[in-house]
């Protein structure tokens, strides 16, 4: 079974906050609201997406990169947690 489909209600969730948020974009823009505002709107709808890769990414990374039944000890954590970091760093 795949991290995807393990975490599936979480990660559903988060998108259905993420709809929220773009939906809020939309109605601003219909309301013709003022630039600061939908700056605002686009800034935390683009954050919420970063930060949903962020942790399908680091998941993926923790799930696959290396299979530890058959390789046990392979995965180096320190190594993974340096990559994890330039990824989140990245995805700011």
């Amino acid at each position: 079974m795949t991290h995807t489909v393990r975490e599936k209600q979480k990660l559903l969730a988060r998108v259905r906050r993420i709809r929220g948020q773009v939906e809020a974009v939309e109605r601003a823009l219909e309301d013709e609201a003022g630039c600061e505002k939908v700056m605002h709107l686009l800034a935390s709808t683009r954050a919420a997406m970063a930060g949903l890769m962020a942790e399908v990414v680091e998941d993926h990374v923790r799930t696959h990169l290396v299979d530890t039944e058959q390789h046990p000890g392979a995965l180096n954590d320190e190594a993974a947690e340096q990559l994890l970091s330039v990824v989140r760093t990245y995805l700011k």
